[in-house]
């Protein structure tokens, strides 16, 4: 990474600067999380991390309001694919970075969006009509459907999505060791501009993947709550 830094201060090139550090984050995940025993045992080799990895669930979204007159929440992104891949990492980011920063109007709204909304890690914060941050249903009445097409249902209740606070503890984790990633002069070209251009529109597949994961959670719940009686 020192090598790229020493180009950004000759040059000033922001945007192989962004590139590399794409890539520098990667491979500090690849070493330090794909690559550990434990998490691979816990995490990577559990069915659920499968499934989700499998059926393309995992989404990265950008949220940003519509222009007037019309105040509606749009969503852009892209869909990780072979999550365990350090080659498919790098290119997920390159066309997020693409996606970010190819039209200035586009990023704007994302930062005005973002600057008006404090980030919970609740679903709520971009998509309020159909999440809720309180459970707003009872943990033992059996699951109904709640959604279709990404609106809720008539008398449903809204999905609890808690803030991430109350979802997850902190974790303490061990300081980082020093390497660097640029020991291989073909990482070069990662740093070429190959149009790792997208379109962004991403709401459809995220509705779909919301349905989806609405039948395995109406599948396990009713199945569990049919054996306790």
């Amino acid at each position: 990474m020192e090598t790229m830094w020493n180009f950004f201060w000759k040059t000033g090139n922001k945007q192989i600067l962004a590139i590399s550090t794409i890539i520098n984050e990667q491979n500090y995940l690849e070493k330090r999380v794909i690559q550990n025993k434990h998490f691979k045992k816990k995490i990577l080799n559990s069915i659920g991390f499968k499934l989700f990895d499998f059926f393309q669930f995992n989404h990265i979204l950008f949220p940003f309001c519509e222009e007037k007159p019309i105040q509606k929440t749009i969503l852009i992104g892209d869909t990780m694919k072979h999550f365990t891949s350090l080659h498919e990492r790098i290119l997920l980011g390159k066309r997020l970075y693409a996606l970010l920063f190819h039209d200035e109007h586009v990023l704007a709204r994302i930062l005005q969006w973002a600057d008006t909304h404090p980030h919970t890690g609740s679903r709520k914060d971009y998509w309020p009509h159909l999440f809720s941050s309180v459970n707003e249903s009872f943990s033992r009445e059996f699951y109904k459907r709640r959604i279709k097409k990404c609106q809720l249902k008539s008398d449903a209740y809204r999905i609890y999505s808690p803030a991430l606070m109350y979802a997850w503890k902190n974790m303490k984790h061990e300081e980082a060791e020093y390497e660097d990633w640029f020991n291989d002069w073909q990482i070069i070209h990662y740093l070429t501009d190959k149009e790792e251009r997208i379109h962004g529109q991403i709401t459809e597949d995220y509705c779909k993947t919301l349905e989806k994961i609405e039948l395995a959670i109406l599948a396990k719940k009713n199945v569990l709550l049919r054996e306790e009686e």
